[in-house]
């Protein structure tokens, strides 16, 4: 309150010289009393505060205690856990605010629409970001079946197909390195782009990825190409995942990836390249995501070159059906969210072929589909705000499958960022070691067996974890053929091939451990 740039101050809503501040409380667990909240204008709490049938501030407030319920990120007040507020109580008048009114279950925010502010306005205004779009263009796919063993091309409307229909597919598009490293060098050239353009080194690239493996292979490759990067997971504890915040808070890295972790409310705002290497199947998380990158650093600026955001994915991936969500939407975003990512229009006439062979392994998270090769890929770039006639004619010349001149600079070769051998050896010997715990823990956790006992060792010497890791470390060691404790000497060739056969190692440790 003694900061004359708060919000209500500057907009005259409270006189900071005289004494009429609301007296607010907050509940969080213990700290609070029932008095408290009577001597209190406005209480702020979240749901988790609020639930359960014996839940204390439900069973001893009354009916008419508040006059006015304000739910924030309210796509989902639609949960039993909202509705049972509601309904206690009923007599208060309610106001929702959501970005998003279409919850991932595809379930609509309940309550009549009083007020919709564009995104497109909120651009103009330079409350958010501007943004644009990168698709990563390959010219044709080619891919095998593994039962069938006859190469196929198909062009884009296939592809497209292919992604909605075929999982092993989808996924191969998004976790091959092939495809992803052209994700990462397309994020990396934007990156530069704008702290080039802003003068600022403080922007940030944020990633999302699959799952917890998936993290450690998109920072590797960050890495690899000398960015400082890092992970946060629901897998790793808090005070691993703070450590990383902060980190990326004291501009000590550039590039964040996560899966679901970074969503309602992070506020970051030199976050500013959003590189997709997931899967979404609806609008609603999606936003949540493109959100990360839309907070401005220069408020009320929308010209400024700090405030620009991209968002970089690749047109095999998939992500149509998100677009239905749209039908809720009013105008003015939808027209600003097709321009985002349009699912027409990409021109794939000039790049060169995506080659797909199969995996013959057939285990828990490995993918059917192999992406073995990609070259050629073409950036096409698309600024979300332009002239509509320009638009509209660019538009003709793509049906027409022409690139006119004026445009070129739209359509540029993505070369891949060049990485010193022995960085990139480094890079992929570290992945690999986090690759084999992580796989021994699955493992581990397959067969229901404790990491920290010592049930498996005979001795009582190790716990399980070490035991199993071991146990996979030395079949390593006898495949490349180097001794213990000389990991750090393997050369690339070593690494590819221990990576080619990380799979086929653990099934024969879980075979001789487990099923003996």
């Amino acid at each position: 309150m003694s900061n004359s740039n708060m919000f209500y101050i500057k907009c005259g809503a409270l006189d900071e010289m005289k004494d009429n501040f609301p007296e607010s409380v907050e509940i969080r667990g213990t700290t609070v009393n029932y008095s408290d909240l009577e001597n209190a204008d406005v209480v702020i709490t979240n749901i988790q505060q609020l639930q359960g049938d014996e839940n204390k501030w439900l069973s001893t407030l009354s009916e008419d205690f508040y006059d006015l319920i304000i739910f924030d990120e309210a796509h989902h007040n639609v949960a039993s856990s909202w509705t049972g507020l509601r309904n206690k109580f009923k007599n208060a008048k309610i106001v929702s605010l959501s970005a998003t009114p279409m919850r991932a279950d595809g379930k609509l925010m309940s309550g009549e629409i009083i007020y919709s502010y564009p995104v497109c306005e909120a651009i103009k205004n330079g409350y958010v970001k501007k943004l644009k779009a990168i698709v990563l263009n390959p010219a044709t796919l080619r891919y095998v079946r593994e039962d069938q063993g006859i190469e196929t091309e198909v062009p884009l409307e296939e592809v497209r197909r292919l992604g909605e229909k075929d999982a092993d597919f989808r996924r191969s598009i998004i976790t091959s390195k092939e495809t992803a490293n052209t994700i990462v060098d397309a994020s990396i050239r934007e990156l530069q782009k704008i702290r080039n353009n802003s003068n600022n080194n403080k922007h940030k690239i944020i990633a999302s990825a699959l799952n917890y493996r998936h993290c450690i292979q998109i920072k590797e490759a960050y890495l690899a190409r000398g960015l400082r990067a890092d992970y946060i997971h629901s897998k790793e504890d808090g005070k691993y995942n703070k450590k990383v915040l902060d980190k990326l808070e004291n501009d000590e890295l550039d590039v964040i990836v996560q899966v679901k972790k970074l969503g309602e409310g992070f506020d970051h705002p030199y976050l500013s390249v959003a590189a997709i290497f997931s899967i979404f199947n609806n609008l609603s998380p999606f936003i949540q995501f493109v959100g990360r990158i839309m907070r401005v650093v220069d408020q009320n600026n929308p010209d400024s070159s700090n405030n620009i955001g991209t968002v970089v994915f690749h047109a095999g991936a998939n992500i149509a059906k998100r677009w239905e969500d749209f039908q809720e939407y009013s105008q003015a975003d939808q027209e600003f969210f097709d321009q985002l990512l349009p699912l027409e229009g990409l021109d794939f006439e000039d790049a060169s072929e995506l080659e797909i062979n199969p995996d013959t392994s057939r285990t828990p998270h490995i993918n059917n589909v192999k992406i073995t090769r990609q070259n050629g890929v073409l950036l096409q770039e698309i600024p979300l705000m332009e002239d509509e006639n320009v638009r509209n004619a660019f538009d003709i010349f793509l049906e027409k499958g022409i690139s006119p001149e004026i445009y070129k600079e739209m359509y540029e070769q993505l070369r891949p960022v060049k990485i010193p051998k022995a960085q990139k050896r480094q890079a992929d010997r570290k992945a690999l070691d986090e690759l084999i715990k992580t796989m021994t823990g699955e493992l581990l956790y397959r067969h229901h067996v404790n990491p920290k006992g010592k049930n498996l060792d005979n001795t009582f010497v190790k716990d399980n974890f070490a035991l199993i890791k071991s146990a996979i470390d030395r079949k390593i060691s006898d495949l490349v053929g180097i001794g213990k404790g000389k990991r750090h000497e393997m050369t690339q060739e070593q690494i590819d091939l221990a990576n080619d056969t990380l799979q086929e190692i653990c099934n024969e440790v879980e075979k001789e451990w487990f099923n003996g």
